[in-house]
């Protein structure tokens, strides 16, 4: 049972994010601005995290050195400020199908950057080196085919009216025009290509500084810090702070509480465990989440392209992978 924990904390991990991205994409549809929303989340998140942090960590919490403050630094910016804000820029051009669809583009970038750096062994005679290629050239060509062709109608959804009405009702016939749809894919594909980098980056700080929650309040707090500074660039208007007992506040708690605390936390451990790749490959576990949630209450239709873009490359990456990822710490 043991062995299977990193498993299952993965899985778990993957539904939190199915809702969260529900919800926002339902928030930022009736008004919410994602810029503030960055920097409100992860303030719940540090505020949540720093008393435990301080309490339970005081003892084998390393020094801060300036390399370490700026390694923690540049983690935040990667996957917090551009991940977030880029990804949900994308979001408000096409759907959350679309979006964690193209979640297939994480395990093959987080894959190709660990053998390039030496993190992840690839023995191409052994069936479990074979079995990583292979998925990772399966999950290279899903992306590409969910993200340039579209196709026709495989299925309608579960229901011709959308119980959620976020939408007009033009776009609930037609959907996204074909620009919009695209611009939207090569942005999240942005956001992903940093998330990886995250990935991998946590790898090597927690190799100097293996205090778990104490890591993540400071990401939370340079993230906060880092989107503060854009949304008062970007959003000056005063009203755009101002927060109401509606959806978008209920988006905004659950996305502090459980993504940017719990879940990030549960990341970092699952890492430390098993590696940045064998995380990373759960990242498609979205689409089947979000697929069958946005059918039902949005009315979503499944087309050709999305169907055959989604694949099972992961799957094999993970029966490919090795047992164990023991992250030795600097002394």
């Amino acid at each position: 049972m043991k062995s299977c924990t990193p498993h299952l904390v993965m899985v778990l991990v993957q539904l939190a994010y199915g809702g969260s991205n529900i919800l926002i994409k339902i928030s930022i549809e009736k008004g919410l601005n994602q810029l503030f929303f960055v920097v409100y989340r992860h303030l719940i998140a540090l505020i949540l995290l720093g008393p435990f942090a301080y309490v339970l960590e005081r003892k084998q919490r390393p020094s801060l050195s300036f390399s370490i403050i700026m390694k923690i630094f540049v983690l935040s910016s990667l996957g917090t400020t551009i991940h977030l804000n880029v990804y949900y820029a994308g979001l408000a051009y096409t759907s959350p199908t679309v979006a964690t669809a193209l979640s297939n583009f994480i395990p093959t970038l987080t894959f190709v950057i660990a053998v390039v750096l030496g993190m992840e062994k690839v023995k191409l005679r052994s069936a479990r080196g074979q079995a990583k290629v292979l998925g990772t050239l399966i999950c290279i060509g899903g992306s590409l085919i969910f993200t340039l062709w579209k196709g026709a109608i495989l299925y309608r959804g579960f229901r011709k009216r959308p119980l959620i009405h976020i939408y007009n009702e033009k776009y609930v016939l037609l959907g996204h025009a074909k620009d919009e749809w695209i611009k939207g894919s090569a942005l999240i594909m942005i956001s992903y290509i940093a998330w990886s980098a995250w990935l991998i980056l946590q790898v090597v700080v927690y190799k100097v500084y293996p205090a778990r929650l104490s890591l993540n309040a400071m990401i939370c707090f340079f993230a906060s810090l880092q989107s503060s500074v854009i949304a008062l660039y970007f959003g000056r208007n005063p009203m755009l702070w101002r927060l109401e007992w509606n959806v978008q506040l209920l988006t905004i708690v659950y996305s502090g509480v459980v993504i940017s605390a719990l879940v990030y936390y549960l990341q970092t451990w699952c890492i430390s465990h098993k590696g940045p790749v064998f995380a990373a490959m759960f990242s498609p576990l979205l689409l089947v989440i979000v697929a069958l949630f946005s059918a039902v209450a949005f009315a979503e239709r499944l087309h050709l392209g999305r169907g055959i873009g989604y694949n099972y490359g992961p799957l094999l990456c993970i029966v490919g992978k090795e047992s164990r990822w023991p992250i030795r710490r600097s002394k």
